[in-house]
């Protein structure tokens, strides 16, 4: 069992930023990839941003990329958000995911354990 509890949420003017963290409990952490994945009011949870094991290598949704990045400290047990520039649309629940492929996963069924997620609203 992996547990994971993401906090950083919060409102933000269009143009601001916000970190989410996600801290990881019980199995290894550094077996997982992790991933950042946000739930819109009325729409499907989709895939953010993903980071491999080592973190070496990350891969983002093409509605994020440039703006957000995502980072590990596997010393730590965390995976952090790093969310710039955000848009009203960005507005959803952001949930952390651990997958136990250890490789970059982009789907939602790749990832076994999930926290509760954190609110982000972006106002106009």
């Amino acid at each position: 069992q992996v547990q994971l509890v993401e906090s950083g949420g919060g409102l933000v003017q269009a143009g601001g930023s916000l970190r989410l963290s996600c801290a990881a409990s019980g199995r290894t952490f550094s077996n997982y990839a992790m991933g950042w994945f946000r739930q819109a009011p009325g729409k499907e949870r989709e895939f953010v941003a993903a980071i491999r094991w080592s973190g070496g290598s990350a891969y983002y949704a093409d509605s994020v990329k440039g703006r957000f990045t995502i980072s590990r400290d596997n010393a730590k047990d965390t995976v952090n958000l790093q969310m710039n520039s955000l848009k009203p649309e960005d507005t959803a629940v952001y949930y952390c995911a651990a997958s136990p492929r250890g490789m970059l996963a982009v789907a939602r069924n790749q990832y076994e354990y999930w926290g509760q997620g954190t609110q982000v609203t972006v106002s106009s």
